[in-house]
């Protein structure tokens, strides 16, 4: 079971950027499709990027569309999220999860393996 590792969670003003990743050791991450997820205190989980397995082809959400781009490194068997001109309400957990062979990816949490999530905080 491949599990997902998210780093690069911190805090960063409102307008700034930040970058957030996901790692597995073990599996070639090619084969899966990725999604990240957001979480707030008190709200449900919601999809932001998705990114499918073979093609890379992506999806985002329509809030964060133009300003959040997810890509995979192949290399690096790492998937990231470039987060730019945050918004104070998007603060919370952020999630990666994975789910092998789905060469179209989706925003919902039709996903297998999550990881533990990484938090980012925009503040001021």
């Amino acid at each position: 079971q491949l599990q997902p590792v998210e780093s690069g969670g911190g805090l960063v003003h409102p307008g700034g950027s930040l970058r957030v990743s996901c790692a597995a050791s073990g599996f070639t991450m090619t084969s899966y499709a990725v999604g990240w997820f957001s979480q707030a205190p008190g709200k449900v989980r919601e999809g932001v990027s998705c990114i499918s397995a073979f093609t890379d082809s992506t999806s985002d959400s329509d809030t964060v569309k133009g300003r959040f781009t997810i890509a995979r490194d192949e290399a690096a068997n790492t998937v990231y999220l470039q987060m730019n001109s945050l918004k104070h309400e998007e603060s919370g957990n952020y999630y990666c999860a994975a789910v092998r062979g789905a060469v179209r990816c989706r925003l919902d949490e039709a996903y297998n393996d999550w990881g533990q999530g990484t938090q980012v905080t925009v503040s001021s």
